[in-house]
This record gives structure tokens, C-alpha cells and sequence, in this order.
């Protein structure tokens, strides 16, 4: 049975959907003004993981990523930009997608535009007020009475007292208390009138939190199964979003709720304030984009994803060998659609893994297992169980030789490639498949490239 760490019990637990063999799924996505960062890669690609890995285990998903096209910074780049909002926003949506593509992340069910919820979002606000836990403030803005909601806190573990103690930002004085946030917006005399929407309160438009919650309850129903995003949306976007949207409906909002851990540089949170982060459009300019999958899948969802080029480059040597390995059986060509084998040893050990909460280090392991056996056997049945179970993570499918040569350069193999042909004909003379160890051989020679064979292991140079 599939477990998920549920960041609400802080624990991991059984995972039953509320309907039998379905799963309704949304997580937090991109605020589209600017090109998007690896932080952004890793909440896509794990979402996306998560999502093949609940359909190859037999649920009808149903997954929802919103885009939020209305926003603080969006406002203040279009100004800066003297562009409209609108022209602003489409432009990083194309850009978004054309990341998500090159990473083989699916487009979601579903890819709500905060824009076009607006009316759903002021219905959620008016039950809010109507149950006693919004008001409009002297400015105008229309807050939520935190203190009125029980439980708030609850997913963040944080009580109201320690918030209260760790307030640090200057409060408008209207609020009726420190910590209520806004639900809406008043319109400023200057905000140009695109984001400008029609209330009973005046004119305004929607704070952050209040989006999520709109979207998420009109698409998925007032109780849905998995709610996803990055770790630094548990508070207080995601402890919002329970607040208003159980304060609301009076029901439970969500039953799991998963958060995938920072991307760190030199063990610091990449961030832009921080001036240390790296755009996806970057990173693939350097790395094949299925290097940088591999890079975020090989990690645990959970734990920290540490960026160096020393780590990528790691992560190209590791994909490589897997490739090698394809190459040497043959190139299998297997559509994913064709399917695992899933009663064959190494697929239950990679279905283990991945119910385990999606634990893809111990999946990738199981890979590399076996890769060493198509090595030793160059067993097409086990080349094509490498390729169909890789194709559950969205890797491996590219055409094996396409792969080896992309980045291979003005002197034919790069040094991964070498190594991971290496590596191929030392489990193929281990596995006492000479003629395999012999092809290998004369293989890189013909790529100029001589093995010198030492009591220490294998050396290579240039010829």
C-alpha cells in the first residue's frame, strides 16, 4: 500500500483516497513574472513523479497546478517594464511550459489562471464574512480574523502566541489584529485598471491565499485528497489556505498534504533575495534537461537538493552508465504504454520504493541494478524491464546512441561516456561475457579512445 508523509500528522501514513481508485491533486505553481528557477524545477518534476507514480498504480488523478497571473511583483515588473500585465504574464506562461517540456514534466489536468476565478474567489470571501471571520477594514481591504478560526496553526505547528512573538512586519493599523491577512484588496488610485475587478466591497482584486483556495475547492470539491507545493508555502500560504477554506465550508480542506524540500546553494535556500539562484533556461544551457530531471528525481522529495555543477555532473556520469547499458543490449525501442513487468524481482523492489513515499533514491538504485544485469547478460527482456520501469520516472526513453553522442563534442565520447563504457565491460568480463568485454573494447578504440588494463583497474587515454 502506498504511504505519503502527511506534513498535517507529521507522519507517514497510509494513503486512502476519499474515492476508491481516484485522486484529486493540486499543488502551488509558478507567479509568472520571470523566467522560472531549479527551486520551480524541483516543485514540477517531483509533482510530476508523484503524478505518473499514482497513474502507473492504477488511480484516475486528477491533478490541478494553478499559474498565479495576479499578483504584488507582477504589477510592480509590468510597470517597470511599461508593458500590460496581461503581455507580462503570457510571455513567462510560454516560458514556463517550454522549461516544463524540455524537463518531460506532463502539462497538469488542469492549469488554472487566478484571473479567471475571480467570481469564485469573492463568493469563498462573502461566506467568510457571512460566517464571522472576515470584515472590511477602514482602508478597505477585507481581512481574515485569524483568531476566530480554530486550529490555526495546525499544519505549520505554530500556535498564535509564538506568531504573534515572531511578528516581524509592520502591520497596518486597520487590522483588527496583527496577524489577519487580506482576502481582498482595495483598488490604489495609480494600479492600472486591468487589475481591477467589481465587488460588494469596491473595487479590488484577490489576495494571494484566497486564489488557491477558490480555485482548488471550484475544480477538485470542498474536500479533496493530496495538496503539493514547495516546503516554504506551509506557512503561512497553506495554513491560509486551511483557514479560509474550512472556515468557509466548514469541512476538512485537504488529507494529505506533501511539501518538497529547498534546492540549496552552498547549504543556503536558493532564493532571489539571496542573488543565488539559477534559472531553469541557465542550467540547460550547460545540461541536458534530462541530466537535471535525473539530478532532482535521484534525491528524496523530502530532503534538501544540494546544486553544484559537481552534482550535475555527477548526475550526467550516472544517467550515462544507464544509457550505456541500453546501448549495449541493443537500443531497445519500448513505448512506456507497453508496460512492466511488475511480478520480475526488480520491478517489485522499485514498486516498494516508490509506495514507500515516493523514496526515488532507492527506485534509482534499483535501476542500477538493473542496468549491471543488462551489462553482464545483455538480456533484451532485462533491457526493455530498465527501460519501461525508467519510463515511470520519465527517464530513459530517448534513443540510447542520441544520448551518448549529445554531448560528446569536437573528440567523439566525453569522459561520463568513457567511464560508463568502462564500467559496461568490467560487469560484462565479471559476468564472463567476453565477447561483450571484446565489442566494448573495440568500440571506444574505433572512437580513439585505448584501454590500458592494470592490476589497479582500467586506464583510458586519447589515441
Amino acid at each position: 500500500m502506498l504511504k505519503i508523509y502527511n506534513t498535517l500528522a507529521r507522519d507517514k501514513q497510509d494513503f486512502k483516497p476519499i474515492v476508491a481508485n481516484t485522486v484529486n491533486m493540486y499543488v502551488c505553481g509558478m507567479t509568472v513574472y520571470d523566467y522560472c528557477h531549479l527551486g520551480h524545477a524541483r516543485v514540477m518534476v517531483v509533482f510530476d513523479m508523484v503524478y505518473r507514480w499514482l497513474k502507473a498504480s492504477g488511480y484516475d488523478v486528477t491533478y490541478v497546478r494553478n499559474i498565479t497571473d495576479i499578483d504584488d511583483k507582477i504589477i510592480k515588473r509590468a510597470a517597470e517594464n511599461k508593458e500590460s500585465i496581461h503581455t507580462l504574464t503570457q510571455r513567462f506562461i510560454d516560458a514556463m511550459h517550454e522549461d516544463a517540456d524540455a524537463l518531460g514534466v506532463q502539462r497538469p489536468d488542469h492549469e488554472p489562471r487566478a484571473t479567471q476565478y475571480v467570481p469564485q474567489m469573492l463568493e469563498m470571501i462573502a461566506k467568510l464574512e457571512s460566517n464571522g471571520l472576515a470584515y472590511q477594514a477602514a482602508d478597505g481591504d477585507v481581512n481574515y480574523a485569524v483568531r476566530k478560526f480554530d486550529g490555526y496553526g495546525k499544519l505549520s505547528g505554530k500556535s498564535l502566541e509564538d506568531l504573534r512573538a515572531g511578528e516581524r512586519v509592520e502591520v497596518a493599523s486597520d487590522k483588527h489584529d496583527p496577524l489577519d491577512f487580506v482576502l481582498w484588496k482595495h483598488a490604489k488610485p495609480d494600479e492600472a485598471t486591468e487589475v481591477q475587478w467589481g465587488s460588494k466591497w469596491g473595487k479590488g482584486r484577490p489576495g494571494w491565499h484566497i486564489e488557491c483556495s477558490a480555485m482548488g475547492t471550484h475544480l477538485l470539491g470542498q474536500h479533496f485528497d493530496i495538496h503539493g507545493g514547495g516546503a516554504d508555502l506551509q506557512f503561512p500560504h497553506h495554513e491560509n489556505e486551511i483557514a479560509q477554506s474550512e472556515g468557509a465550508h466548514q469541512c476538512q480542506y485537504v488529507n494529505y498534504w506533501m511539501h518538497n524540500g529547498f534546492v540549496n546553494v552552498d547549504k543556503e535556500k536558493m532564493s532571489k533575495s539571496l542573488g543565488n539562484f539559477f534559472t531553469i533556461r541557465e542550467v540547460l544551457k550547460k545540461y541536458d534537461a534530462e541530466v537535471v530531471r535525473f539530478f532532482i528525481l535521484r534525491a528524496h522529495y523530502r530532503s534538501p537538493l544540494n546544486y553544484s555543477d559537481t552534482h550535475l555532473d555527477d548526475a550526467k556520469s550516472a544517467l550515462t552508465r544507464l544509457y550505456t547499458a541500453l546501448k549495449g543490449a541493443g537500443n531497445v525501442d519500448l513505448p512506456v504504454q507497453d508496460g512492466v513487468d511488475w511480478n520480475e524481482p526488480h520491478a517489485q523492489r522499485f514498486k516498494a520504493a516508490m509506495d514507500d513515499d515516493f523514496n526515488t533514491p532507492e527506485a534509482v538504485a534499483v535501476l542500477f541494478d538493473l542496468a549491471n544485469e543488462v551489462n553482464r547478460s545483455q538480456s533484451a527482456e532485462a533491457a526493455l524491464q530498465l527501460k519501461a520501469l525508467a519510463g515511470v520516472l520519465g527517464l530513459l526513453q530517448r534513443d540510447a546512441q542520441e544520448f551518448l553522442q549529445g554531448d560528446a563534442g569536437e573528440n567523439g565520447l566525453d569522459d561520463a561516456a568513457i567511464n560508463a563504457q568502462i564500467e559496461a565491460r568490467l560487469a560484462a568480463k565479471l559476468g564472463k561475457n567476453y565477447s561483450e568485454a571484446d565489442r566494448i573494447r573495440k568500440e571506444l578504440l574505433a572512437a580513439g579512445i585505448v584501454l590500458e588494463d592494470t592490476p589497479q583497474g582500467t586506464n583510458w587515454r586519447r589515441a
